[in-house]
């Protein structure tokens, strides 16, 4: 893969997690995952009623190191809000279960749904 190639894919990536408030780099898509940590990730989002694109990795070569290079995380999943990287499955259940990831949502004026996050607490109590 050439340094043009990862080039440009950091500057769609760049202009991607700009552009939207919520982001998930992901295998597969937020219908279709394509692994059981997307799956685990996205399900969380969608049960949340978080509005969020959902980009497939596994559609794009460049992309998927070009992200792994981006945020200098090894792993996909990759969650971005607000142009911020806040990281991937293992991260994003500990901030679901402690209330951190809603705490994020509210500073960043993200709407969710409340009561489901509340329920996939008390299911993992």
């Amino acid at each position: 893969m050439t340094d043009a190639k990862i080039t440009d894919a950091k500057d769609r990536i760049a202009e991607t997690v700009k552009a939207n408030a919520v982001v998930l780099f992901m295998k597969g898509t937020k219908t279709m995952p394509q692994c059981g940590f997307s799956s685990r990730v996205a399900g969380v989002l969608n049960y949340m009623g978080i509005d969020y694109l959902d980009v497939n990795v596994l559609a794009d070569d460049a992309l998927r190191q070009g992200i792994k290079d981006y945020s200098d995380w090894p792993t996909i999943p990759q969650l971005y809000v607000k142009g911020e990287f806040v990281g991937g499955c293992d991260i994003i259940t500990e901030m679901t279960l402690s209330g951190e990831l809603d705490q994020l949502f509210e500073q960043n004026g993200v709407s969710y749904d409340k009561d489901a996050a509340e329920k996939i607490r008390e299911a993992n109590a």
